[in-house]
C-alpha cells in the first residue's frame, strides 16, 4: 500500500488501497503545502515519477503561477463550504513536460482537519493546441467568463468569474443589482444574439460595477441552448468619474457647489420651483475689501476665511436652500418660501450678521463684512442668467451704497448698467479720437516756496458734456479693462511734456500715476522701457506712485518689477500714504524714494494729525522725501513745515491746471528761465510766500 513521505496521514489505509486498485490517474494534492502526499501507480505515470518518496518530496509552488494558486484556494473553500466537486481540463507539466487531462477535482479531509484535494484523471486530452491554449488562457485571465443555462442556472465559472461571487451555484439572476439591467441584456440577446451593458452587479466583494457582454450559444456538453457571459470591473474606473464629476461641480477648497453646478443644479430648481407655482429668492454675496485680506496677510489667509465663509453659509442656510461658491469672493443662496419676500428679507439679514465680525486666521484676526444683493424669483428673472445678473447688480448697489448692507434688485439698476455700458463705449471712442487731456497740479518745497515739479492728472474733455471729473471715467476704465492703455498714453504725455520743459529751461520732476491694475499688467515693463525709448526722456526726471494696495503683499513680483523700473531710473513714490494698511517697516523691503502723505493728515481737525511728525522722523530714517497732499490752507502749511515735510500739493496754490495755465505759472513765477537750470526757482508776488500773510492761490 502506498504510504505518504512525511508525517501528516492523508487517509485510512482502506480507503487508500482501493483507491490504489483504479487504473486511471488518482492522487491527493495537500493544498496548503502545495505537495503530493499519496499517488497510485496511474498517477506517478503521469507525473514522470518513480515512487511516491520521490514525488512528495517535490513543491509544486516552486513552478505555481499565481492564478493557478489562487484557483487552488478557490477549490478548497468551495470543497470546505459546498462540499464541491469541478470538472476542468489542465495542463500539467512533470519535469517541465506538458501533459493534459481532464481532471476530477474534490474534497478530501486529512487525518489532521485539513482539507486537501483528490484529484481523479479521467483521460488524456490529445485536442488542437489552440483549444488546450484557450483552456490554459480561461484559466489565467482576469475577465470573469461565465456559462449560464438559458435560465439562468450555472454551468461554468473560470477562476476570475468565480472569485467574484460567495456561492459557486449562484444563479444569473442573484448576480444583478437592478433586474432591468439583466432583462435588456438577454433581450439584446434574444433579439440579435449578444448584448453589452455597464450594470451594478452584487458580488463577493460588495456591490461593484462591471461591463458586461453576452452571447448566445450552445453548452458543448448537453447541447442545449446557453449564454456566455464576460465581464470586467470597471468600478475604480467608475469611482474616478464619479469622482471627476463631482469635482467638476464641486470647489475644490470649500466642498461648495460651484459655478459649473449652479448652472445646473439651481437651474433644475428652479424649474421644479415653477412647476409647483412656488417662489424663490437668489441672493449674491460678496466679501468687501477681501483682496486686502490676500494682499497683507497672504493666499492661504484667504483661503482660510473663504473656508470659515462657506461653514457659515451652510449653518445659516441647513436645508433650506442652496450654497454655492463662483469663485473668489463670489457666494450664491437659492432659498423658496411661500412669502419669499418676508423670508428673503429675514434670511439676508441673518446671514449679514453671521457673516459679519472678527475672524481669527492663525496669529492675525481679520474682520469681515458682505455685501448682498437680493432678487426674487419669478418676479425679477425666469431662469438662472437673469437672476444672477440681478442679484449681481443690487450687490454692487450695497456696495455703492456703503458695503456691508444688503440691496434688493429694482429695474431701475438695469438703467444703470446701461449707463455704465454707454459710458465704457464712449471711453473706447474718447481713446481712439484722443478726447483725453494731461492737466497738471505743481508740487512746492515747503519751506522755500519753490516749485520743484508736477502731478500729472488725467481729465476728459467730452464733446458734450466738456471736462469730465476722473471720479465718473476712472472706475470705469478699471472695469472695462481700459485703463492700462489710458495710462501708458498718459505716461507718454507727462514724458514728452516735462523733456518739452525742460528743453525751455524749466527742470521739473513730473509723478504719474499707475493704477494696481497697471501695475499688475504682464507688459508694464515693456511698455513704459518703450515710452522711454520713444520719447527720449530722462526717466531719472519722472516718478511712478503707486497705491499701498500694490506692496501689501510683498510678492517677488512686485519686488521685481518695482526694482526693474528703480534701475531704469525712475522714482517711486507711494500715493496716499495713510488710507490703507500703513506700514512704514515694509517700505525698506522697496525701493521706494517718496512719500505721498493723504490729506486726512494735514487736516486741523484730523485725529490723525499727530501721526504726521512721526511719519515724516521715519521717512527720513529711510531716506525717504515727505510730499503732503491736499493744503489748502496757510496755517496747513505752517503746520507741515514745523513737521519737517519736504513738499507740498493742494488748492492753496494750485488746483490741476492744462498745459497752456500751468505754463502762465511757470513764466509768471519765472519769467527767464536759463536753459537747461537745474535748480527750482522761488516764485514773485503774486505768489507771496507764506511768511507774509499775503495770498498764495494762484489764480
Amino acid at each position: 500500500m502506498l504510504k505518504p513521505s512525511y508525517a501528516t496521514p492523508v487517509a485510512t489505509d482502506a480507503v487508500l488501497s482501493v483507491l490504489g486498485r483504479l487504473h486511471h490517474p488518482v492522487w491527493v494534492f495537500d493544498i496548503d503545502r502545495s505537495k503530493v502526499v499519496w499517488a497510485n501507480a496511474g498517477a506517478l505515470e503521469v507525473w514522470h515519477a518513480e515512487s511516491l518518496e520521490v514525488l512528495s518530496t517535490r513543491d509544486m509552488a516552486t513552478d505555481m503561477s499565481e492564478s493557478v494558486a489562487h484557483r487552488l484556494r478557490q477549490f478548497q473553500q468551495d470543497f470546505i463550504r459546498h462540499d464541491a466537486r469541478f470538472s476542468e481540463i489542465w495542463t500539467l507539466y512533470p519535469k517541465g513536460l506538458p501533459r493534459t487531462l481532464r481532471v476530477m477535482f474534490s474534497g478530501m479531509q486529512m487525518l489532521d482537519g485539513r482539507m486537501a484535494m483528490l484529484c481523479e484523471g479521467l483521460g488524456e486530452q490529445q485536442g488542437d493546441p489552440e483549444t488546450l491554449r484557450s483552456a490554459e488562457a480561461l484559466l489565467h485571465t482576469t475577465v470573469m467568463i461565465s456559462l449560464f443555462e438559458r435560465h439562468g442556472d450555472v454551468l461554468y465559472r473560470n477562476p476570475a468569474a468565480r472569485d467574484a461571487v460567495s456561492d459557486p451555484t449562484e444563479a444569473l439572476s442573484a448576480h444583478f443589482a437592478e433586474a432591468q439591467d439583466l432583462q435588456a441584456l438577454l433581450d439584446d440577446v434574444q433579439r440579435v444574439g449578444q448584448g453589452r451593458r455597464i450594470a451594478r452587479v452584487q458580488t463577493s466583494r460588495g456591490e461593484c460595477w462591471h461591463e458586461i457582454a453576452a452571447r448566445a450559444c450552445h453548452d458543448a456538453v448537453t447541447g442545449g441552448e446557453a449564454v456566455l457571459f464576460s465581464e470586467v470591473d470597471i468600478s475604480e474606473l467608475k469611482q474616478t468619474e464619479a469622482r471627476a464629476h463631482y469635482q467638476s461641480l464641486h470647489d475644490p477648497l470649500t466642498g461648495l457647489p460651484n459655478r459649473h453646478f449652479v448652472a445646473q443644479g439651481f437651474q433644475a430648481r428652479l424649474d421644479e420651483l415653477r412647476a409647483r407655482g412656488h417662489q424663490a429668492a437668489l441672493m449674491f454675496i460678496d466679501l468687501d475689501r477681501f483682496k486686502d485680506v490676500n494682499d497683507s496677510l497672504g493666499h492661504a489667509a484667504g483661503d482660510a476665511l473663504l473656508i470659515r465663509v462657506a461653514e457659515r453659509l451652510r449653518l445659516e442656510v441647513r436645508s433650506e436652500g442652496l450654497v454655492a461658491r463662483l469663485g473668489g469672493d463670489e457666494f450664491l443662496v437659492l432659498v423658496s418660501a411661500a412669502d419669499i419676500a418676508a423670508e428673503a428679507e429675514v434670511l439676508s439679514e441673518r446671514l449679514l450678521s453671521a457673516l459679519s465680525g472678527t475672524v481669527q486666521l492663525d496669529e492675525a484676526t481679520v474682520r469681515v463684512t458682505p455685501s448682498i444683493g437680493v432678487c426674487l424669483f419669478p418676479r425679477d428673472g425666469e431662469d438662472m442668467d437673469a437672476l444672477m445678473r440681478h442679484a449681481d447688480l443690487a450687490m454692487y448697489l450695497a456696495k455703492d451704497e456703503g458695503r456691508h448692507r444688503v440691496a434688493f434688485f429694482m429695474p431701475a439698476l438695469n438703467t444703470a448698467v446701461q449707463t455704465r455700458l454707454a459710458l465704457e463705449n464712449e471711453l473706447r471712442q474718447a481713446l481712439q479720437q484722443q478726447e483725453f487731456e494731461v492737466f497738471y497740479q505743481p508740487r512746492l518745497d515747503v519751506a522755500t516756496g519753490r516749485l520743484m515739479g508736477a502731478e500729472a492728472l488725467v481729465r476728459w474733455r467730452h464733446p458734450e458734456r466738456g471736462l469730465v471729473d476722473p471720479g465718473t471715467f476712472i472706475p470705469a476704465c478699471e472695469d472695462s479693462g481700459q485703463i492700462s492703455k489710458l495710462g501708458a498714453w498718459v505716461l507718454e504725455q507727462a514724458a514728452r511734456q516735462q523733456l518739452h520743459w525742460r528743453q525751455r529751461g524749466w527742470a521739473l520732476t513730473v509723478s504719474v500715476n499707475l493704477s494696481p491694475c497697471q501695475f499688475a499688467d504682464p507688459a508694464l515693463l515693456q511698455t513704459v522701457q518703450a515710452i522711454v525709448l520713444e520719447t527720449g526722456c530722462d526717466p531719472q526726471d519722472l516718478e511712478l506712485e503707486i497705491t499701498e494696495s500694490v506692496l501689501l503683499g510683498h510678492d517677488e513680483h512686485t519686488v521685481q518689477v518695482l526694482n526693474a523700473l528703480r534701475d531704469m531710473g525712475f522714482g517711486i513714490s507711494i500715493d496716499d500714504f495713510g488710507t490703507g494698511y500703513s506700514n512704514l517697516a515694509y517700505l525698506r523691503h522697496y525701493p521706494i524714494t517718496v512719500l505721498k502723505i493723504d490729506r486726512s493728515f494735514v487736516d486741523e481737525h484730523s485725529q490723525a494729525r499727530p501721526i504726521t511728525g512721526l511719519i515724516v522722523t521715519l521717512s527720513r530714517a529711510l531716506g525717504l522725501r515727505v510730499v503732503a497732499e491736499g493744503v489748502e490752507t496757510v496755517e496747513q502749511l505752517d503746520w507741515l513745515r514745523t513737521q519737517g515735510c519736504d513738499e507740498f500739493q493742494g488748492f492753496l496754490v494750485s488746483p490741476p491746471l492744462s498745459v497752456t495755465a500751468f505754463e502762465g505759472l511757470l513764466k509768471a513765477c519765472d519769467p527767464h528761465p536759463s536753459s537747461g537750470a537745474a535748480v527750482p526757482w522761488v516764485p514773485p508776488m503774486p505768489c507771496a510766500h507764506p511768511a507774509s500773510g499775503g495770498p498764495w492761490r494762484v489764480q
